[in-house]
């Protein structure tokens, strides 16, 4: 299964890094806004369309940040493209899909996030250079 999905960011008023976790009531846990490829879709495409269905926010992609691999639950293999998003326009609206955006510190999303691979993903995403050095 290919699927694509956004770690969407912002910067606070003391220009600490935010990053959005969505609760799913359905899966009761917090992640990234993700989701399967449609036929035809770039996994651009893709990541950009699930933000927007899951979140509200329009976002514009800054740059791929990797993958997750881990058996969905219907017992098959996943691959979960991911790309860093900054925020242009939006905001959050309960859905299908996620009743609660959250803007956590880099700290905070480690605790809340449900699984080791989206903490390994916000993890890596602290360590780049562009994040640790921003003014």
């Amino acid at each position: 299964m290919r699927a694509a999905g956004g770690v969407v960011v912002k910067r606070d008023s003391k220009n600490e890094l935010l990053v959005a976790l969505i609760h799913r009531p359905h899966r009761e846990d917090w992640s990234f806004p993700k989701g399967k490829l449609d036929e035809g879709e770039s996994y651009e495409e893709c990541a950009l369309r699930e933000v927007v269905e899951e979140t509200g926010l329009t976002c514009r992609l800054d740059r791929f940040v990797g993958t997750t691999e881990y058996t969905h639950r219907k017992g098959r293999p996943k691959i979960v493209a991911y790309w860093l998003m900054e925020v242009i326009s939006g905001d959050f609206v309960i859905n299908e899909e996620a009743d609660e955006l959250r803007w956590c510190t880099v700290a905070e999303a480690l605790k809340l996030a449900t699984y080791d691979r989206d903490q390994e993903l916000l993890e890596m995403i602290a360590a780049l250079p562009e994040i640790t050095n921003a003014a």
